[in-house]
């Protein structure tokens, strides 16, 4: 058996430099999305852990504390902080580019991206508006119809409810006058 040769030999050194310097410009705009995505993801990560850091100081109110531990701490601090800022500016490109990639298309009309199905003509749109208005119309010819027969069905429950009533009433007063 015979080694696999590496993967530079037989080829200039630069050879792998130029064709990722290459692939790296030709970065698309949905890979420049998700690129900023984790730069966001990774943004409120690290302002996470700077608040944890500030939660877990101690204010100095009097008591003493270790001069090393407050170095320590301000130090982290201080290294996140300068993480975020670079990670702002990372964000800040990755924006610029996604921006200067879409600077040149046309922006789509909202109702052309809502898919419907097209009528075959113009004539047939205002016979559509005019059966869309009388199929309207009839709709709230029955929700009239349905609300009139649920008022009626409501006084019906309303006078079934008063005549419980008078009965329990009637009930409980031959009750105490047998007591």
């Amino acid at each position: 058996m015979s080694t696999p040769p590496l993967a530079g030999a037989g080829m200039p050194p630069g050879a792998f430099s130029g064709t990722q310097a290459q692939a790296a410009r030709e970065v698309n705009t949905a890979s420049l999305c998700r690129i900023g995505q984790e730069t966001v993801q990774d943004i409120v990560f690290r302002t996470m852990e700077i608040f944890q850091l500030l939660r877990n100081m101690q204010l100095p109110n009097g008591v003493t504390y270790h001069t090393a531990t407050y170095q320590d701490r301000l130090a982290k601090l201080q290294e996140h902080l300068r993480q975020l800022s670079i990670l702002f500016r990372k964000l800040r490109l990755v924006y610029d580019k996604c921006n200067e990639n879409c600077a040149g298309l046309d922006p789509v009309p909202i109702e052309q991206l809502i898919p419907y199905v097209e009528e075959d003509g113009f004539k047939h749109d205002d016979r559509g508006a005019a059966s869309q208005l009388r199929f309207a119309s009839e709709e709230r010819r029955e929700i009239m119809e349905v609300n009139k027969k649920l008022k009626q069905k409501n006084q019906q429950l309303k006078q079934i409810m008063d005549q419980l009533r008078n009965l329990i009433w009637d009930i409980n007063a031959m009750l105490a006058m047998r007591n």
